[in-house]
């Protein structure tokens, strides 16, 4: 008896890349007005200095949209054949229906399968792994994966320890196929429930399995998370490196979860990238969760950093305990994609 050949996988990746933050601006002088802190300090202990927030009447849907809208802007007709919606948050609009399927009736995709995911601030990476194996599985042709949160409105604002980490924003990627060695190349998916009680936000079960009581709003513990954070970037980009096939010195961009610069520096030292080549803008935009990493690199393709054939390595970590990370060979070959990089020369 014969085995069947195996056929070569498609090549898929990102084909269209649109964003969205909301017009208000919080500085740390903001928060030392009404604080027991100082903007100084807020800085040096983070990298950040200002952060967005949405207004009182925007939610998740609304600036997951807007990333959306942003991308059509450049491609209308970027969501051809876009057949299923994958929206991460930790900030859904509700239960109920789910805020993918809100976003998917407003961008002209009602009918399109449509579910949220929930991995926290490493959600975006895992979405992109799920867009990948639905298409491969034959469940899709292309998916549209939105990360999006609203995370000042989960977020005590009278907090020290979150309130002045976190901001609000989206961004939206499809996924579809792209030419043969561009695309993604592998990921690594992990998560440990015992680091649950470090970070976690509202639920709706009086407490968690082992009898950890959780408040209705965002609580963290920064010396742990530190801790965790730094060890799992740094391990799983380790990982996903060698299960590519690669090592520290092939990588030209890191697009890091802009969580803390001490925390990206710590987990670079792990896996051998220097900062020189990482992509760091949570000094402007705070932690936006699932919305950092598809800011950080539509900021980085637009302003020409970014350009076709260079090798990514995303990587992530969240609540969950979760963490995620993607190896990837860039393709700016589409029309959205072109636009970005054609803004970037003409204002280099």
């Amino acid at each position: 008896m014969t085995s069947s050949p195996t056929l070569p996988r498609p090549s898929l990746g990102i084909t269209a890349l649109g964003t969205y933050a909301p017009p208000r601006v919080v500085t740390n002088a903001d928060f030392e007005a009404r604080m027991d802190t100082s903007a100084e300090w807020i800085e040096s202990r983070t990298g950040i200095r200002e952060r967005r927030f949405a207004a009182p009447d925007e939610y998740t849907s609304d600036m997951g949209v807007r990333a959306v809208q942003d991308l059509l802007d450049r491609d209308p007709d970027a969501l051809r054949d876009v057949d299923l919606v994958i929206c991460a948050t930790a900030t859904p609009d509700a239960l109920f229906p789910s805020t993918a399927a809100l976003i998917a009736g407003q961008v002209g995709l009602t009918g399109a399968g449509a579910f949220d995911l929930s991995t926290a601030c490493s959600g975006f990476v895992y979405a992109l792994s799920m867009a990948q194996g639905l298409i491969l599985g034959g469940t899709a042709q292309r998916v549209l994966v939105v990360g999006a949160e609203v995370l000042s409105q989960l977020v005590d604002q009278d907090d020290r320890g979150t309130a002045i980490l976190f901001g609000d924003g989206a961004g939206a990627a499809v996924v579809g196929p792209v030419p043969g060695g561009y695309g993604f190349q592998d990921f690594v998916l992990g998560a440990d429930s015992a680091g649950g009680p470090s970070l976690y936000a509202r639920c709706m079960a009086d407490r968690l399995p082992g009898g950890f009581s959780m408040g209705d709003r965002v609580g963290m513990n920064g010396r742990e998370v530190f801790k965790f954070a730094v060890r799992v970037l740094g391990d799983s980009g380790r990982q996903v490196l060698a299960k590519s096939g690669l090592n520290s010195g092939d990588v030209d961009w890191v697009i890091p979860h802009q969580a803390n610069i001490r925390i990206i520096e710590a987990a670079n030292e792990r896996f051998g990238v220097p900062m020189s080549k990482t992509v760091v803008n949570l000094d402007r935009y705070g932690n936006t969760s699932s919305a950092s990493v598809p800011l950080a690199l539509r900021e980085a393709v637009d302003d020409g950093r970014v350009r076709e054939g260079q090798q990514l390595l995303l990587v992530a970590f969240g609540g969950g305990l979760s963490w995620g990370s993607c190896t990837m060979k860039w393709w700016g070959g589409a029309p959205s994609l072109r636009a970005l990089a054609q803004r970037a020369e003409v204002t280099a």
